[in-house]
């Protein structure tokens, strides 16, 4: 078998069709909202890496942390033959578990974005040529199918992206999981904590700019991809931490009214002054509200991680018995 395989099963205008459709919605209804997916074109991939270098920005370093640590532990634990990662990106991280898994002969990256998917694959695979990569072209959060591969499974789950999904799609997520799920097979989570307000808002609105050009970028994709007419200038990124909800929201809030034409979709959307595009949400978690998700779903949580400060937190998670 060759060493490189990529298998796409989004097909190849679900992207576009996915736009035109979240942005009609989304800026139509009240109040506006746009799912955080649409800030990853080329430019904001960069960004997103240039905010996980920020002092302010914690999660990256902490969840690095973990997984160098725990690496051998996750290993023994589960002793995978495959590693499937979702939202995989440029494997960074996942690098470190492949060098400590030493059963493992085959990684499953799963992302949207070929491009970033066969980058990974290179380097990877000049580094550890004996694994076989099989890249899937895929949209989780619209059905998770993966390969056929050798069991034990190890999926993993990182960087805390768990936490741009609401409960409900949560819940929905998590029983997909563990219906791919073999005995034997294994999720690996990564998901940030609660901790104080202060923390939190930094993270998310960073002294240099970086993640208010970051969240702006979603004003460009639409411009570029629907010849919207969105002057980024006439917004202000805006963080906030919602205590009852316990997630950060990034918005944009419009500095004075406006009209903005999206010609592709025969829209014009109206803001008033101070009005706010929701843009993302970033759930923050307790130890006892994700081993009781986990459960909901038909997961056990075997083991729990966290960095030396408490910020960041891995669980391994595995089918419930009976």
């Amino acid at each position: 078998m060759s060493p490189f395989a990529l298998t796409r099963t989004l097909p190849a205008d679900a992207t576009a069709a996915a736009l035109r459709a979240d942005v009609a919605t989304g800026l139509t209804r009240t109040p506006k909202e746009l799912p955080p997916k649409w800030f990853y074109d080329a430019r904001g991939s960069e960004l997103f890496d240039e905010i996980t270098r920020l002092p302010e920005y914690y999660p990256t370093r902490a969840e690095r942390e973990i997984i160098i640590a725990r690496a051998d532990e996750i290993a023994a634990a589960t002793r995978a033959r495959t590693l499937v990662e979702l939202g995989s990106g440029s494997s960074d991280k996942t690098r470190h578990l492949i060098r400590a898994l030493a059963s493992l002969d085959h990684y499953v990256p799963v992302d949207v974005s070929e491009s970033a998917l066969t980058g990974a694959a290179g380097g990877l695979l000049a580094d550890h040529p004996e694994l076989t990569v099989h890249a899937l072209v895929a949209d989780f959060q619209y059905g998770l199918h993966l390969p056929a591969t050798p069991a034990p499974r190890l999926l993993a789950f990182l960087g805390g992206t768990i936490g741009n999904l609401r409960p409900q799609e949560r819940s929905a997520f998590f029983a997909a999981v563990r219906a791919e799920l073999a005995p034997g097979d294994a999720l690996l989570l990564g998901a940030d904590l609660v901790k104080d307000e202060r923390t939190l808002v930094r993270a998310y609105d960073d002294a240099a700019g970086v993640t208010a050009a970051f969240n702006k970028n979603v004003l460009t994709v639409i411009n570029r991809e629907l010849e919207a007419d969105f002057d980024p200038d006439d917004f202000d990124h805006v963080a906030l931490w919602d205590p009852r909800q316990e997630w950060i929201e990034m918005r944009l809030r419009a500095r004075a009214a406006l009209v903005a034409k999206i010609p592709a979709l025969d829209l014009a959307v109206n803001f008033a002054a101070g009005e706010e595009l929701r843009t993302e949400i970033s759930a923050k978690f307790r130890e006892e509200g994700v081993r009781a998700e986990l459960a909901t779903a038909g997961l056990e949580t075997t083991h729990w991680w966290t960095d030396e400060e408490g910020r960041f937190a891995l669980s391994l998670s595995v089918p419930a018995a009976g």
